[in-house]
């Protein structure tokens, strides 16, 4: 039997030889080609397990990207296939003369310490092909002289001063407003640059570099190196009106067009005393009082803006004099209304003031120019020196009488206003200019009454303007040690109380101004109000208050991440929502109304839908379970559009209105792993290539004689017949 079995066997295995010899006739698929299938498939399984072991990924970094306007291109950019170089760190200038003459292995990649990140320095390394790239560590603690990478005269040319109107003021002539300002976030690098955010990284660099590249007893540092690669590479190129008119080709002929850049746009935030019709026009009588700030702010890197002096500090003020003035008795019965608006895009040639000035012109607002009595600003308000807060008026538009009567007017009620206060307001010289405000794109227009308050009589006092040191240190919020999140979003400190003082005086003369006759002792700000505001748009905005005056559905603006108030190109960006919602809440009225009428308003005859916007709030948690219990808030808060009319016109030239654009990009990343030799690099390649030629070959000539090599010999006991 085991004789029968073996020959059955043998002519089991002779068939089947048979069949694939026959089988060659008809083309199978070579043997090979199912074993190169099998390494291919075990490939993609293994292929992120090996990259994970060769790289070690940067997570929390933030890019230097590109940014366009009518002329230029700013920013930073790598190759289309990310730039890679060896690391090495720069604690100090003398380590500069490793990576500009003495090393070994160009290019290289830069960990600068960020007591180095200045425009000398910048420009040293942008004038060499020896460096492929940069990582920023952020210095702590701040640069005690100061670092804003701003320009010293900011929003140049797009203010009100010019040749034909007070050209003695044009271009900071008379006061240079950022001393500091080194104009480094306007400067165009052809490597990328990094900001390293996590310290934790940043040592992990450190000690890669330690462990591989630090010349050992004087000798080069040996292969294999410690080397990074940045990915940063930006679509659109040359100006503004480049960028845009290839991406108007695109989505004029292209059935997938792909646009290279947008514009940099989101929306103001405006409310009402005094509700008005949002979507009328108010009666050309009625007298209304523009008080406004910014709410955006700046910095070297993409989306890296905690603006707490040169933003949040004011607008937090504004926020707080809002509430203040609303709770008064009699508003309603006030001669002139008020109107609280909220700037975005300033920090780029004053986006969101054009674009409503444009609209007031264009009979696009409820509100024409002709209707604005008087004109005040919160600017920066936080650093004051002997609690001195200076008001700044424009003495061009002065020299009209009947301006200066009433510039005098607004000036007299503020000062008396901070008469038994905290706050001292004090009047700068006739001859100063206005420093760079949203009041300024009003005074191009028409000649308003207008006061800007700051903390500064000329130059900033803030000296990290915009620049990612612009924290809650810079404004002096300070905290005990030991708070919960929770206790820290309600502890008053000092800075939240002197700034609800400044809110206090505002609000009270606003009031006065309005027409207001009645004794203002009882209009007073919140400092606790004050305090949540400040710890929720500069440290922590996932806080429970913010939870619970937001819409379910957009919930998910409040992060874990610190606040930044970057402008963007998507929109609204978080910022402007928390600014509408908060506005909202310390302004308006929980109506009882159920979630169906509050979300449909129109459907309720007694709504008044175009006098007020409702807005479904998530509500506070119930003390006795996990679920919230959410409200109806009616309130006269609106957003209008906050894009340069430059884009509405299609005039991406322009030199009238803000022509700032974003590039596009594939993909931002940053990470480090060992790099070999290039010789070794080159040697490994050839090997590799001759390996696989021979591996060919080799699986040809098996394949091609398959039929003789795996065939066995015939049974020589077997007769055929």
């Amino acid at each position: 039997m085991a004789a029968a079995a073996a020959a059955a066997a043998g002519r089991s295995w002779g068939s089947r030889g048979m069949e694939a010899a026959a089988g060659s006739c008809r083309a199978p698929l070579p043997a090979w080609w199912g074993l190169l299938l099998a390494l291919l498939l075990a490939g993609c399984c293994q292929g992120n397990s090996v990259e994970r072991k060769i790289y070690i990924p940067l997570n929390k970094t933030a890019p230097c990207v590109r940014l366009l306007n009518a002329t230029h291109q700013i920013g930073c950019q790598s190759s289309i296939s990310g730039d890679t170089g060896v690391i090495h760190v720069v604690e100090k200038e003398e380590d500069l003369n490793w990576v500009l003459t003495d090393g070994p292995h160009p290019p290289y990649m830069i960990l600068l310490d960020g007591s180095l990140f200045n425009r000398k320095v910048m420009l040293q390394l942008k004038g060499t092909s020896r460096v492929s790239g940069l990582a920023v560590a952020v210095a702590k603690p701040s640069p005690p002289q100061g670092f804003s990478p701003g320009l010293k005269c900011p929003n140049d040319g797009f203010g009100v001063y010019s040749k034909d109107y007070g050209p003695q003021f044009a271009h900071c002539n008379k006061t240079v407003w950022n001393p500091v300002g080194s104009g480094l976030s306007y400067e165009d690098f052809d490597f990328p640059i990094f900001l390293l955010e996590d310290a934790n990284e940043t040592q992990v660099i450190k000690q890669c570099y330690q462990d591989h590249n630090v010349p050992r007893e004087g000798s080069v540092p040996e292969y294999p190196l410690c080397a990074m690669q940045l990915f940063s590479h930006m679509h659109a190129v040359t100006s503004t009106v480049t960028c845009m008119r290839r991406s108007s080709l695109q989505s004029t002929f292209s059935i997938n067009p792909e646009v290279v850049c947008d514009p940099l746009l989101d929306y103001n935030v405006w409310s009402t005393l005094q509700p008005i019709n949002s979507s009328g026009k108010v009666d050309p009588e009625k007298e209304v009082i523009i008080v406004a700030t910014r709410i955006d702010s700046h910095s070297f890197f993409w989306n890296i803006a905690p603006g707490a002096e040169s933003a949040v500090t004011s607008f937090v003020t504004h926020l707080a004099a809002a509430e203040a003035l609303h709770k008064a008795s009699d508003v309603h019965l006030l001669q002139r209304n008020i109107m609280f608006t909220f700037f975005q895009g300033e920090t780029f040639d004053y986006i969101g003031s054009s674009r409503m000035v444009y609209d007031m012109e264009k009979d696009k607002f409820p509100l024409r120019l002709d209707n604005i009595y008087s004109f005040v600003e919160l600017n920066q308000v936080a650093l004051r020196n002997d609690s001195v807060l200076w008001m700044h008026t424009d003495p061009v538009s002065r020299m009209n009488t009947s301006v200066e009567a009433r510039v005098r007017n607004l000036l007299d009620i503020l000062s008396n206003s901070s008469v038994g206060a905290n706050v001292t307001l004090q009047e700068v010289g006739y001859s100063q200019p206005l420093p760079p405000s949203s009041f300024q794109r009003f005074l191009r227009a028409r000649h308003i009454p207008g006061v800007v308050l700051t903390d500064h009589r000329t130059a900033f006092q803030n000296r990290y303007y915009q620049s990612m040191y612009d924290t809650p240190e810079n404004v002096r919020m300070q905290y005990p040690e030991g708070l919960s999140p929770e206790e820290m979003l309600d502890y008053v400190t000092d800075t939240a109380k002197s700034l609800a003082e400044v809110s206090t005086v505002v609000a009270r003369a606003l009031y006065r101004l309005a027409g207001g006759a009645n004794d203002t002792s009882a209009i007073q700000a919140d400092p606790k109000t004050v305090s949540r505001m400040l710890y929720g748009f500069l440290i922590k905005m996932n806080n429970s208050w913010f939870q619970s005056i937001v819409k379910p559905d957009v919930k998910g603006i409040l992060g874990d991440d610190v606040p930044q108030h970057y402008v963007a190109v998507s929109s609204p960006v978080n910022t402007t929502y928390l600014v509408q919602y908060v506005l909202a809440n310390l302004t308006g009225t929980v109506v009882n109304l159920t979630k169906e009428e509050c979300l449909n308003p129109e459907k309720t005859p007694s709504s008044e839908r175009e006098m007020y916007d409702y807005a479904w709030v998530q509500g506070s948690l119930d003390p006795n379970s996990t679920s919230r219990v959410p409200y109806c808030v009616r309130s006269t808060v609106h957003l209008t559009k906050a894009l340069s009319p430059a884009f509405e016109l299609r005039q991406w030239g322009s030199t009238e209105y803000s022509t700032w654009t974003e590039s596009r990009w594939k993909e931002i990343r940053a990470r480090i792993f060992l790099v070999a030799s290039k010789e070794l690099e080159i040697i490994t390649l050839v090997v590799g290539i001759v390996i696989l030629v021979v591996s060919l070959l080799t699986t040809y000539f098996i394949n091609a004689k398959a039929d003789i090599l795996f065939s066995l010999p015939r049974d020589p006991g077997a007769v055929a017949y």
